[in-house]
């Protein structure tokens, strides 16, 4: 094992989980799951801690506004004190309103459903991440949030590793090719590589720590 698999094999090892995990969406090729990873993409495209808006993504299950429907129903103030109970207080206001929004055209324009944007798309991945960004709050990079973890479920998209995750390679002193990269990680899924070299993007400690592992 050279050395650029012994790093990703460390980095994989300890921080090979998804945000869909993180937020505890089972994620699936289903309505209710995308569009519960659509709003977490939303959240953490925000500048804020990961791990704020994977609470906030908690918050607004616990409170039952995981489908378009629910969430156009529920009243801003109550999408509000959601987020502000996950912690998201600094964009909440402008979030909630950008949820209601968002979940009034997802169901107008595709009844709901995800996979009916997916379809629209015809495989063509650049067209994917053009209709994903009409959902208001959802530009480049929560487009890219949504691709990387939905690669899972969806894994023509693959492997989908966006210019966060090669940043993060490139922290690690590894390839910025995404065909070389999936290679050193064998059987490791692109969508758990791509959060994983994330992490390492977002936290320099994460790096130093994999590359410790792994001299």
């Amino acid at each position: 094992m050279n050395r650029d698999e012994r790093v990703v094999r460390e980095l994989v090892s300890a921080y090979g989980r998804t945000y869909a995990e993180e937020a505890g969406i089972r994620l699936a090729d289903t309505p209710q799951p995308l569009y519960r990873l659509l709003v977490l993409s939303l959240l953490l495209s925000a500048r804020i801690r990961a791990s704020v808006a994977v609470a906030a993504a908690r918050a607004l299950h616990e409170d039952r506004l995981d489908s378009p429907r629910r969430m156009a129903a529920a009243d801003w103030q109550q999408r509000v004190d959601a987020l502000g109970r996950g912690g998201y207080r600094r964009y909440d206001e402008r979030t909630a309103t950008q949820l209601g929004d968002g979940a009034e055209l997802l169901d107008e324009r595709w009844g709901g459903d995800l996979r009916r944007l997916h379809e629209e798309a015809h495989g063509d991945t650049g067209e994917l991440k053009r209709l994903l960004q009409e959902e208001p709050g959802i530009g480049p990079a929560g487009a890219d949030i949504f691709l990387r973890e939905a690669q899972r479920v969806w894994p023509e998209l693959g492997p989908y590793l966006d210019g966060k995750a090669l940043s993060g390679a490139e922290r690690l002193g590894l390839p910025k090719d995404p065909a070389e990269l999936t290679e050193l990680a064998g059987d490791t899924e692109p969508a758990v590589l791509a959060a994983a070299l994330v992490r390492a993007a977002l936290d320099k400690g994460v790096a130093e720590d994999c590359l410790q592992r792994a001299s």
